[in-house]
């Protein structure tokens, strides 16, 4: 096993540092830089330019020099199907300013183009913690005041001489085409060729957002803010008044402001995660009557994994029958873009995916959870992640004490107690660090799922390989008591908790904001409990696997190792079938989640594929049992 556990620890070390990556750095470097320069572009040229002249030469010329960087910047971008429409919106928008066109025409173009590339390279342009201005007050003062003055209006003493002098905060027209995701990006970057520094390094992510509220707020009038509407964070955070007001008018403009410089507390319940749901369905099937179908289709995917998948897991508990059809429906619809198919086809199957989200919606209630669903909801969730990871290690540490190997049971302690801490700390790197999306967060387990189906199974025929004792001493002889066996069953261990752990620490996450106050302490009872009955389900197998021959023991572990494959193989195609990777392809055939059996082509072939392996390797493994009792 020495070979086998080296070429293991070449194969899942890469594989670990690549999905990781991926998961938490799938956002290229110059994409937020582009946008910074876009909304830079967007606010600031109509000022430049009046009935086709240009008023503010040294403005102007500034624009045509950041455009040329926004052209290295695109060009530079990872490879991409859009990144060709992306340079030739950007051509098109050189060609507008450098004809002078209407300072409104351009800087919706550039909005436009913006929103393209933030869907393109998965810019997150939302806060993760709502904002608050009350916390934005005193940085500005100590940040900003000195070159902007106390009120915003670009007169503080440092800025005195300066060329250009410091922005007027208070100019509610060039606010107006700011997003407040602009104004947090220009805290960061700064404005090159200007004395705008750049705060990334002073302020973090938080206080920047903070700020950006606190100075949103110089053009906000609560007087005006009459309108009853309730904007969410992600509209407040990534719209601009000005766009508000051309499509809904200027007293939700005025609302939009006053919502923006102070957002109301953001409402993570089933009802608003549904909402949210639906919402963004609209948007798609906006894009896909427009003809963008690429933005249609992304915007369903986000439907998906930043709503109705964070209320699966509760609606599973009160009725999985409408949490499976809901499901189909939503990936129904998304294939129905993905296809192409005719217009009034992908709007009935849009139509029949709302109706099962007001069903779920019903279900789940609006505020919150029960607190017997926030009971259940907590149990389930670790028994059903964690007990897949109880399995394989209980069945390794079992079959470990069982030969006297307490060495290499040592290293698989240690392998999934590092897991533990790679998952905590992958989980404080995506929240507080780095944002996730929900098509990051199911690629990292999609990959994890299909690279652990294979370790499994490998792990599988190589104890059947040993169930006899003349096998299994000969093994330890050459093998493990050298080390190699040992990191190798180290490096299982890590992967098959680590696989499970993310994915626990989100689904928790999002409980405990469904719940709500009330139903915390029902959350922390159910993961408790679910906690006992997996330390009892692996006391059970450890128990029981001692009073086992050996080569029984050795083929109960390998019948079950091979089936978690099988099991792991349907998990991680649905994973990436729900991250977008790939569409769906519905066949008659019966769900069962807990064994990752989904009535898909692409899932069942993947399992199909995971059981030919098993039955090839099992046939070689009886023909080498044969020419063995032949030769002795």
């Amino acid at each position: 096993m020495i070979a086998s556990s080296r070429f293991l620890a070449w194969l899942v070390l890469p594989m670990i540092a690549f999905c990781s990556f991926n998961a938490l750095a799938e956002t290229a470097e110059g994409a937020p830089k582009a946008l910074h320069l876009l909304d830079y572009i967007g606010a600031d040229y109509p000022a430049t330019v009046e009935a086709g002249k240009v008023i503010d030469e040294s403005e102007y010329r500034e624009q045509q020099e950041f455009l040329k960087v926004l052209q290295g910047l695109i060009a530079d971008l990872p490879a991409k199907p859009e990144r060709a429409e992306l340079e030739q919106g950007v051509s098109s928008l050189g060609a507008g300013i450098a004809a002078r066109k209407d300072g409104a025409d351009v800087a919706r173009q550039a909005r436009q183009l913006g929103a393209k590339l933030a869907v393109t390279y998965e810019v997150s342009q939302a806060p993760v913690i709502t904002p608050d201005p009350t916390r934005g007050a005193p940085l500005y003062a100590q940040q900003c005041s000195v070159c902007h003055g106390d009120a915003g209006a670009g007169d503080g003493p440092a800025g005195v001489g300066m060329t250009p002098p410091p922005a007027n905060l208070r100019d509610a027209a060039r606010l107006d085409r700011l997003s407040l995701y602009a104004i947090y990006n220009t805290l960061g970057m700064g404005v090159e060729g200007t004395d705008m520094p750049a705060f990334a390094d002073q302020l973090d992510d938080r206080q920047r957002w903070d700020l950006a509220t606190y100075i949103a707020s110089f053009s906000a009038d609560p007087a005006a803010a009459k309108s009853g509407k309730t904007y969410n964070i992600a509209d407040l955070a990534r719209q601009t008044p000005a766009e508000v007001q051309a499509a809904e008018g200027p007293q939700a403009a005025a609302t939009f402001r006053e919502q923006r410089a102070q957002p109301p507390q953001v409402k993570r319940g089933p009802g608003q995660l549904l909402d949210y749901t639906a919402a963004t369905l609209d948007k798609s099937i906006a894009a896909y009557r427009a003809g963008d179908h690429d933005q249609a289709y992304d915007l369903s995917v986000a439907a998906y994994l930043e709503g109705f998948e964070l209320v699966e897991s509760s609606l599973d508990n009160v009725d999985a029958n409408v949490r499976k059809d809901t499901e189909k429906s939503l990936m129904a619809y998304r294939q129905s873009l993905q296809d192409g198919l005719p217009l009034a086809q992908a709007e009935q199957r849009l139509e029949a995916a709302k109706a099962k989200l007001k069903e779920s919606a019903g279900l789940l209630g609006s505020d919150g959870l029960s607190w017997s669903l926030s009971y259940i909801s907590g149990l389930l969730i670790l028994l059903r992640e964690g007990l897949e990871a109880i399995l394989v290690l209980a069945a390794i540490l079992a079959f470990l004490r069982n030969t006297g190997q307490q060495s290499a049971v040592r290293s698989v302690n240690i392998g999934w107690g590092l897991a533990l801490l790679a998952g905590l700390a992958t989980w404080a790197v995506a929240a507080y660090v780095i944002d996730v999306s929900g098509a990051q967060r199911e690629l990292l387990e999609g990959a994890t799922a299909l690279f652990a189906s294979v370790m499994v199974l490998w792990l599988g025929v190589w104890m059947h390989d040993r169930r006899h004792a003349a096998a299994w001493q000969d093994y330890i002889k050459s093998s493990l008591v050298s080390g190699g066996g040992r990191f190798g069953f180290a490096i299982l261990a890590f992967f098959s908790v680590y696989r499970e752990l993310f994915e626990v620490i989100l689904f928790y996450e999002t409980l405990w904001l469904q719940a709500g106050p009330a139903g915390h302490n029902a959350v922390m009872a159910g993961g408790a409990t679910a906690l006992v009955l997996l330390i009892g389900l692996a006391w059970v197998i450890l128990r029981g696997s001692a009073k086992l021959p050996l080569a029984l023991f050795f083929g109960i572990n390998a019948g079950l190792l091979c089936a978690l494959s099988v099991v792991f193989a349907g998990h991680g195609v649905k994973a990436l079938q729900e991250a977008g990777v790939f569409g769906t392809r519905p066949v008659p055939f019966f769900d069962f989640d807990w064994l990752g059996i989904h009535a898909d082509a692409y899932s069942l072939s993947a399992q199909a594929v995971a059981i030919i392996a098993i039955i090839v390797l099992y046939s070689r493994s009886r023909m080498a049992e044969k020419r063995r009792v032949s030769a002795s």
